[in-house]
């Protein structure tokens, strides 16, 4: 044999170990973004319009699983609370425990502990809400109100109730990170910078994007790990025989 046939030979061994390499590479990343996914968010489907134009109802949303002292303002959550209804809920957190929550300012804007916030997420030019309302949050409780407030029985609907409107933290199940259906509302849910300037901030991204990205990167690897026996075949029958 030739020279450039052990060579050939040589090369052809190297790229059928890296190819399984890439491919063993490639399913740890798929398998695992999926299954840590899978333990981290869960999904939802929106049930009415009181979240428009953030999300529509019929969206299919995943929820990152949280407990309820994680939760900032701004925040989009899942709960349940009986007072509310026995199904699963979706509303923003416009309020935390003692913050004292009202609606409107001169320019009709939500204020919260007396700071306006100008909330860029409302659909229209209106006031942020059509009927006013001032409550302040019990200890260990959400102020929650829909986008779409002239559509939302949210927390400004239980203001007669002895918890003043609000619900426990204990109650959200979950924090919304993205819209996955359909199709053209795919994308993560941005914090709203209204909320970064008061106490607390705004919550961190889950890690949904970085596992998006390892089970996109683990199906390139599986499809280039795999196509490369074939393709390697392939320009080796067409290779002109050297003797």
């Amino acid at each position: 044999m030739s020279t450039a046939g052990r060579t050939a030979d040589g090369s052809g061994k190297l790229g059928g170990v890296l190819s399984g390499i890439a491919v063993a590479v490639g399913c740890v990343l798929f398998l695992g973004g999926f299954a840590w996914a899978a333990l981290l968010y869960q999904p939802y489907t929106v049930p009415t319009d009181s979240m428009a134009p953030t999300v529509a109802p019929g969206d299919r949303v995943l929820a990152e699983r949280i407990d309820g002292g994680e939760v900032r303002r701004g925040d989009v959550v899942v709960f349940t609370d009986e007072v509310w209804g026995d199904l699963p809920m979706i509303k923003r957190v416009v309020g935390t425990g003692g913050d004292k929550v009202a609606c409107c300012d001169d320019e009709g804007r939500l204020t919260v502990n007396g700071e306006p916030v100008d909330e860029s997420y409302l659909p229209g030019d209106g006031p942020a809400s059509p009927s006013t309302f001032s409550a302040t949050v019990p200890r260990d409780s959400l102020f929650l109100l829909g986008d779409n407030r002239g559509a939302s029985l949210d927390s400004r609907e239980h203001l007669a109730d002895g918890d003043h409107g609000a619900v426990p933290r204990a109650a959200v199940s979950g924090r919304v990170d993205a819209a996955a259906w359909p199709l053209e509302d795919l994308g993560m849910l941005p914090r709203p910078a209204a909320f970064e300037g008061l106490p607390g901030g705004v919550s961190e991204p889950g890690p949904l994007r970085p596992l998006t990205w390892a089970v996109v990167a683990g199906t390139a690897l599986i499809l280039g790990g795999a196509a490369y026996g074939p393709v390697a075949n392939r320009r080796r029958r067409k290779a002109p025989a050297r003797a």
